[in-house]
């Protein structure tokens, strides 16, 4: 273990991440323990020149913010080939171990009030251009009395980034992905309000909403799968709640919050209704935060093998391709979703041509029960007002 980054006195190791380690650290200067996440940029040129363009984003995009629920970052540096960012030392847990112990499940009013600080601390960040673009239990932290930060903004966007990611290229956890991040297209702050969502769902019925034995069949429900209520996985959710994930979760971005303030807003007011529950939250440090080293090669290998091992729900076990994924695709969607999927699946344009071909080929559904039963209803209150208008007519006649 290294003793010296800068200034700074390494104390200890706190965690490893894909790209680097985290140390717990002094500041002799002003006497202040703090977090330092490092990066390796011992690299390729040209790799080395992209890492290291993000961890100056994330120093960029946190060092800007100065929020309650947002991780203070103090200093960057460079030593030798490691860069460094000197941040927070957070004295507290991770809301994903915190659920683990927990079988997932918090008592409802405390979720509220752990979400709607994270929605206030992203609609800051969002007032200043910052996507955050990964949220996800691993990335809060519980201190005390119950307040929330939110860390790693190793992959965020901000509005005057030099820093741009290829076309088709996605970044963050699948798991917690909105439907435009899986489709590679450009996202603005009602992203994090999706993955908010998710994460929302997750906190109240111990499931993810999205889940399946692969990333491809995770983005597919992402896409197309509109999860149960919670409260019929959960029968403390509120009714009201369930509307509030509704909207939290829609696909079309028009159709969720359009900022996480009046997301935040609803919780609150959610919470307000509910009676509180009177049971503490362990969030002694134990071995401290184990902060994940920037994410800019994909997630870790423990990351992957616990998405991997997730249940699905009814999809088919045939759905293991990426040329399963842009057939379906094809079934579901329209020609220009199939478009975005060939270029984030890296797939050939004579594919997905293939698969629109096989989609404009397929025989439309006959109409189901529903519509054909309100189309007789229908036709029967048409021929009740005829009636009734004969009727008065021959009354005043």
């Amino acid at each position: 273990m290294i003793s010296q980054l800068g200034r700074y006195e390494v104390l200890s190791e706190l965690g490893q991440g894909a790209m680097g380690v985290v140390y717990k650290a002094k500041d002799p200067l002003i006497d202040r323990i703090v977090a330092i996440k490092t990066i390796n940029l011992g690299l390729a040129q040209e790799d080395k020149e992209e890492y290291e363009g993000r961890f100056y984003q994330e120093a960029k995009a946190a060092g800007r913010l100065n929020h309650p629920n947002i991780v203070t970052i103090y200093d960057v540096g460079k030593s030798a080939d490691i860069a460094y960012i000197a941040m927070e030392f957070l004295q507290g847990r991770e809301l994903r171990d915190v659920l683990r112990e927990n079988d997932g499940l918090l008592p409802v009013d405390q979720v509220l009030d752990m979400v709607a600080q994270v929605a206030t601390g992203l609609a800051y960040a969002h007032e200043y251009g910052i996507v955050h673009r990964d949220i996800k239990p691993s990335n809060i932290m519980l201190i005390r009395d119950g307040h929330v930060k939110i860390t790693d903004f190793g992959i965020a966007r901000m509005a005057s980034s030099a820093v741009r990611t290829q076309t088709g290229m996605v970044l963050g956890s699948p798991k917690y992905m909105s439907p435009e991040q899986v489709l590679g297209k450009l996202i603005d702050q009602r992203s994090d309000i999706f993955s908010l969502g998710v994460m929302l769902y997750e906190m109240l019925t111990g499931a993810a909403p999205f889940v399946g034995d692969n990333v491809n069949s995770i983005m597919f429900q992402t896409l197309n799968l509109v999860p149960a209520a919670p409260g019929t996985l959960n029968s403390k959710v509120p009714d009201m709640l369930n509307f509030i994930v509704a909207k939290a979760l829609a696909k079309a971005r028009d159709d969720r919050y359009q900022n996480a303030q009046d997301f935040a807003a609803d919780l609150r007011a959610c919470r307000e209704v509910l009676p509180r529950s009177n049971r503490p939250i362990d969030i002694t440090p134990g071995a401290g935060k184990k902060l994940d080293a920037i994410h800019v090669a994909g997630r870790s290998a423990a990351e992957e093998a616990a998405e991997n091992s997730s249940g699905t729900l009814g999809l088919s076990q045939a759905f293991d391709s990426n040329e399963a994924t842009l057939r379906l695709a094809a079934l579901t969607g329209n020609p220009d979703e199939v478009d975005e999927w060939a270029k984030t699946l890296k797939m050939p344009s004579a594919m997905a041509r293939k698969q629109n071909a096989v989609r404009m080929s397929t025989p439309p559904a006959r109409p189901g029960s529903a519509v054909s039963s309100a189309g007789s209803n229908f036709r029967v209150l048409t021929l009740f007002l005829v009636l009734l208008v004969l009727l008065l007519v021959l009354y005043f006649y």
